[in-house]
């Protein structure tokens, strides 16, 4: 496993995002996106030696936790806006969430992706009635042309993750575990390009310090955690992995993100394609959750005792529940649970 631990002082922030818009964000979006439960899983406490919970973020309307900042973003636009219609890019959770906050509201969508992302996914979003267009191997492929039809047509763009009204919309989920943890000593969150992680980071820091927040990705184009370490935004290709909604870079022109993971982010952990297919058959067997690759790169991190322990509450980020059939019927056969409690005992 990869590990980067964060160097004290190591950044400012240029651009900010404020508490006082997350508070805001959680207002706005009450009418659209319910509070997640909030769970103790007792066979990762029992392995852990203190209790660990799961922030059911699967169990939205979409499956994953992005509506929080897509209904946040798309609630914030002007009238006129809104009459034009939205455009996004994603490697499939944004989609789903802009697709679905556009249909609530009435308003047209446009969801450019690439060829990586899942079937499950795609075909979600021909349910909800978006018009699909797919660009490339790659999500900055589909950034492309989200942008040209924005330019072409006068859509706006909701951005999945280097947006102040995404960033904020995803705090939401900060500002629910202080609510029902007190205890809260430790937070562990799928990290991409960084828009949940920020948020969560902003909400929990600005009201606890001593929360230690850790970023997880898979080994394969950990973008984020390839800039953080060469101290500036940088660009790879997409490989194939469990984790595709991990996929994606952050901008060379990123904004927000990269700084507020920089300084809110207490380490960084990579998990091996083995140990996300581990951890996505340890939950199916011993808590019956369905978990996408992505989602299953924190249970990986608790699993391979990779946050080192302290006494309190340790809470895991269940990001989204949408995978693949097929992909579910590999990790069955591949990834037995069995095989799995050797590997992580």
């Amino acid at each position: 496993m990869g590990l980067i631990t964060k160097e004290k002082g190591a950044c400012n922030l240029s651009k900010k995002v404020e508490i006082k818009e997350v508070e805001k964000a959680q207002n706005r979006i009450a009418s659209l996106v319910n509070k997640t439960p909030l769970i103790e899983s007792f066979v990762l406490s029992e392995k852990m030696g203190r209790p660990v919970y799961l922030k059911l973020e699967n169990t939205h309307d979409i499956g994953a936790f992005k509506i929080r900042g897509a209904a946040n973003k798309i609630l914030s636009l002007s009238t006129e806006e809104k009459s034009r219609g939205v455009t996004t890019y994603s490697t499939g959770n944004h989609g789903l969430a802009v697709a679905f906050v556009a249909k609530k509201l009435g308003i047209q969508a446009v969801v450019c992706i690439s060829s990586r992302v899942p079937k499950a996914k795609v075909d979600s979003l021909k349910r909800l009635g978006a018009k699909i267009e797919v660009v490339g191997r790659s999500q900055d492929a589909a950034g492309v042309r989200c942008y040209e039809l924005a330019k072409e047509k006068g859509y706006t763009v909701i951005e999945p993750f280097d947006d102040p009204f995404i960033i904020a919309g995803q705090g939401t989920i900060g500002l629910e575990l202080l609510e029902d943890l007190p205890d809260l000593k430790d937070v562990v969150v799928p990290l991409s390009g960084g828009g949940l992680l920020s948020g969560i980071g902003l909400a929990l820091k600005s009201n606890r310090s001593d929360i230690r927040i850790t970023g997880v990705s898979m080994e394969q184009s950990a973008v984020m955690y390839e800039s953080i370490k060469a101290g500036k935004p940088v660009e790879m290709e997409e490989s194939e992995t469990l984790a595709d909604s991990l996929l994606g870079g952050i901008g060379l022109d990123n904004h927000y993100t990269f700084k507020m993971i920089q300084s809110y982010m207490d380490q960084t952990v990579l998990i091996p394609e083995e140990e996300i297919g581990y951890a996505m058959a340890y939950m199916m067997d011993k808590q019956r959750i369905i978990m996408e690759g992505a989602a299953a790169t924190g249970i990986a991190a608790v699993l391979g005792n990779t946050i080192p322990h302290q006494d309190g509450a340790l809470a895991v980020i269940v990001t989204g529940q949408n995978v693949d059939m097929s992909i579910l019927l590999q990790v069955i056969e591949n990834y037995t649970p069995k095989k799995a409690e050797v590997d992580f005992a």
